[in-house]
């Protein structure tokens, strides 16, 4: 069983040092980031230009508000490599968003970021109470982004057993875990609820599997999940924070001794909160939008990214570095369903595709027991001419929902109704998601 609280020697210096030092490297590893992100991405140097602001105007950690900010939007405009500051040669592994609207996101790593991405993941295992040679079960997506293999590569870093497998397929999943008595997991909360739903159905006590350390991600959730998985699996639930477009999983994690919120690791990765829509940078403890600025990335720096999620920045516990409140929402409309990222205009695209149906659409998203559920409904073309019958809408609703399946990776309830069922607004934009699961 992995222990809760580090050995003296664990640790890093740096996860020890005093504030003087960590903000001196921060200060001198933010001129490098942004100077170099100035010298090598047109983007930047651009966008710096246009906003009156130079490399030589930081002289402070506060001077970095001066610069203009980046979103998804700043990578999908110069897709695929024009915001990396390196020659494509040098990058050695690019990932890729599936685009299902737009062009998609790409993110790329040379082998130094590769390296870094290793120790910080390495650091957050670590943090969640792993030690090298404990088993550790990665079952976060090895697909298009960056989940998996972030945390595959963070897990061999520290010298741990790695099982790899991408979930969607329970019962061998059961079968791996009661067979080879992994000491930790590394998936979403939603999914591992499925996992001991399906345990439970195969007469199996999820307490009495191998399983000591939970590090669940890609998803918000509560601290009552964080109590039900524990109280169900008799596991610790640590909660690991990360962004593709700033490194990957790895950016923030919880250490097992206090569980108190994401430890941020502010060596490497610079966070602000700023107001949503003013754009000003709130003092900590200031509810308001997470902004990340890399300090080491070669491939693809990230200065000012807004994230979108909604959080604030706490004092420091178990280690030097600021913590992060768990992600209360985000700025945007897109959904987060069972660690998915959904947008409503993917789902309108695919809706899109099938012209027996019309472009008018709610998304209802709903708390099943402890999982999301998504309803999308829709209503027939009466352009189309397509028949009331029951079967012919169950028809239109399957293919729809293996569209949403297949392109964006959720399940989806779909419900086609007769045509002008949906509301219609008449002034400003339709509400295209009822949100009803709990805030708290």
């Amino acid at each position: 069983m992995p222990v809760k609280k580090p050995a003296p020697g664990d640790l890093e210096p740096i996860e020890t040092a005093s504030l003087d030092e960590l903000r001196a490297l921060q200060l001198e590893r933010l001129k490098w980031s942004v100077r170099h992100a100035y010298e090598n991405v047109p983007h930047y140097r651009k966008r710096f230009d246009e906003s009156g602001v130079h490399p030589d105007d930081l002289r402070s950690l506060e001077d970095l508000a001066k610069f203009p900010f980046t979103t998804k939007y700043d990578l999908r405009d110069n897709y695929p490599y024009g915001m990396f500051a390196v020659p494509r040669e040098k990058i050695v592994r690019i990932h890729a968003s599936s685009g299902t609207t737009g062009k998609p996101t790409v993110v790329g790593y040379t082998k130094k970021d590769i390296d870094t991405w290793a120790d910080v993941v390495a650091r957050s295992i670590r943090a969640a109470g792993g030690r090298p040679g404990d088993i550790v079960h990665v079952a976060y997506g090895y697909g298009l982004f960056t989940g998996g293999l972030g945390a595959h590569y963070g897990a061999e870093r520290l010298g741990c057993t790695v099982i790899p497998m991408s979930g969607g397929q329970t019962e061998k999943q059961i079968q791996m875990i009661m067979d080879l008595k992994p000491d930790i997991i590394m998936v979403t909360p939603s999914y591992m609820m499925t996992v001991f739903d399906e345990m439970e159905r195969l007469g199996i006590d999820p307490r009495t599997c191998s399983l000591k350390v939970g590090i669940f991600g890609a998803e918000p959730w509560t601290d009552a999940m964080r109590r039900a998985m524990e109280e169900r699996g008799g596991l610790d639930a640590v909660d690991i924070y990360g962004l593709s477009e700033v490194m990957g999983p790895g950016i923030a994690c919880e250490c097992i001794e206090t569980k108190d919120g994401p430890t941020i690791w502010e060596d490497l990765f610079y966070p602000e909160i700023i107001d949503p829509v003013t754009g000003e940078v709130q003092p900590d403890g200031a509810e308001g939008e997470l902004v990340f600025t890399t300090l080491t990335k070669e491939g693809l720096p990230m200065i000012r990214y807004r994230t979108r999620d909604l959080t604030r920045l706490l004092p420091p516990t178990a280690r030097s570095m600021r913590r992060m409140a768990k992600i209360t929402g985000r700025t945007d409309d897109m959904l987060i369903i069972r660690g998915v990222n959904v947008f409503p205009t993917q789902v309108e695209e695919l809706i899109l595709r099938i012209p027996k149906l019309a472009p008018h659409y709610v998304l209802e998203v709903e708390k099943e027991g402890y999982l999301d559920r998504l309803t999308v409904k829709v209503e027939i073309n009466p352009e189309e001419g397509v028949g009331r019958h029951p079967e012919q809408k169950q028809a239109l609703a399957k293919e729809l929902a293996h569209l949403i399946k297949t392109f964006i990776g959720v399940s989806a309830n779909v419900i086609v109704g007769e045509p002008y069922s949906i509301e219609r607004v008449t002034v400003g934009k339709a509400r295209r998601v009822i949100d009803r699961r709990p805030k708290d």
